[in-house]
């Protein structure tokens, strides 16, 4: 069993940065790939970016690739989401969520945090 806890979203003018992080309890986040989510007011949740274990293997979306960076500590039993030049657009509920496999797929993902607020003026 994990469980996540995020924080560092806000508001953020459009250009900007903010660094989300994901804090999990229990002795077994090294075992687990990484994702982090978002889900827009009225849009499915969609991935952003993951990571392997060992931070080995990276993935992101096309819309954040180039701006946003997913990196873990295991020491830490955290994950971060560095997100650059922000777009109105990347407005949204951002979430990070644990998982046996390294997969873009919401529904492969086991746990869950309650989500963060990120919203981007323009």
């Amino acid at each position: 069993q994990v469980q996540l806890v995020e924080s560092g979203g806000g508001l953020v003018q459009a250009g900007g940065s903010l660094r989300l992080s994901c804090a999990a309890s229990g002795r077994t986040f090294s075992r687990y790939n990484m994702g982090w989510f978002r889900q827009a007011p009225g849009k499915e949740r969609e991935f952003v970016a993951d990571i392997s274990r060992r931070g080995i293997v990276t993935e992101y979306s096309d819309s954040v690739k180039g701006r946003f960076t997913i990196s873990r500590d295991d020491d830490k039993n955290s994950v971060y989401l560095q997100m650059n030049n922000l777009k109105p657009e990347d407005t949204a509920v951002y979430y990070c969520a644990a998982a046996d496999r390294l997969t873009r797929v919401v529904s492969f993902y086991d746990y869950w945090g309650q989500g963060t607020q990120v919203t981007v003026s323009s």
